[in-house]
């Protein structure tokens, strides 16, 4: 008998955490995400994905397979944090609650983050949730928590900017673009940042500024991450590679500017998945299909022990 106690108890501990499919309700369809729960959790956090197609694991059909967020999640739940990770609207198994791309606006975003918050909150007996913000899913937990919200305990923000996007998205085409088409580029962001849609806009753009995308990246360009930021009063964490390609320490420097408060952490030799990398960009980017591939030593271990010391509310 003691023997099978024994044994029963070596299986609990090896079980590991329990991953669960969950639905939030939305409208016109419910919004679907993964629920990871450690035995007994101190915290939950929602991550909130970066830009584009990406999905809940952190993957884009556009050549992104490195799995980021559902290697952070298991790396968290290691360290006692449940995540809820999400497919977001119009993305994935939430497709169907995605809007027309030409009626989608930033706001969308965070309110469901909001919305997410609670539902992890409810889902794992916490008091509140955690925003863990990924790239544009920073902005995006920094959007969610204007002027408070109860249920979000405080922001973890990894390879967010702290610029507005048409500042990053200069500096990206500048490098990028050969100087006719630079020219055109920067002309179309000056009037979506006036909030004027454009209707000729060179074919070599169409991905960026596309007519259907306009309306969103006119309620995109206006947002200033520090200025939210110094606007909020929760405890915040922020993240920050030293060989990310598309966001750079200055960035991560300007957000903690905005907010002495908040812990800043810089990563080196981490890119912008979180996963080690050299600043070569050929060997960079190839980290970014390598589902293979760990987080970067210490991340999730950091955003863990940022959790831990502020759970008390």
């Amino acid at each position: 008998m003691l023997t099978l106690t024994h044994a029963l108890l070596a299986a609990s501990l090896l079980a590991g955490p329990v991953s669960t499919d969950i639905a939030l309700p939305a409208q016109p369809a419910p919004l679907h995400g993964t629920l990871l729960t450690p035995e007994a959790p101190t915290a939950v956090a929602v991550i909130l994905p970066g830009s584009g197609p990406t999905d809940r694991d952190g993957n884009s059909p556009m050549g992104v397979a490195a799995s980021t967020y559902r290697l952070l999640a298991e790396g968290l739940a290691e360290q006692g944090v449940a995540t809820v990770r999400i497919d977001k609207r119009g993305i994935a198994t939430s497709a169907a609650a995605g809007p027309a791309e030409a009626d989608l606006r930033f706001d969308a975003y965070a309110a469901d983050a909001r919305a997410w918050a609670t539902e992890a909150a409810a889902r794992t007996g916490q008091p509140c949730a955690w925003l863990i913000g990924h790239s544009e899913g920073a902005l995006v937990a920094l959007k969610a928590a204007e002027g408070g919200d109860d249920k979000v305990c405080g922001l973890i923000l990894l390879s967010g900017a702290g610029r507005p996007a048409g500042v990053v998205i200069r500096e990206q085409l500048q490098a990028g673009l050969p100087d006719p088409l630079k020219t055109q580029a920067f002309a179309v962001l000056t009037e979506l940042e006036a909030g004027r849609t454009v209707a000729d806009t060179p074919p070599a753009l169409a991905a960026l500024f596309r007519p259907s995308v306009q309306p969103y990246l006119i309620s995109w360009l206006p947002l200033d991450p520090a200025a939210l930021l110094a606007a909020y009063e929760g405890p915040v964490f922020i993240g920050q590679g030293t060989t990310d390609l598309q966001i750079g320490v200055t960035d991560a420097q300007a957000l903690a500017a905005a907010d002495p408060k908040a812990t800043l952490k810089l990563w080196d030799g981490v890119n912008h998945l979180l996963k080690t990398a050299p600043a070569d960009r050929a060997a960079n980017m190839a980290t970014y299909a390598d589902p293979a591939l760990p987080l970067a030593p210490g991340v999730a271990q950091d955003v863990a022990a940022f959790i831990r010391a502020n759970g008390k509310r």
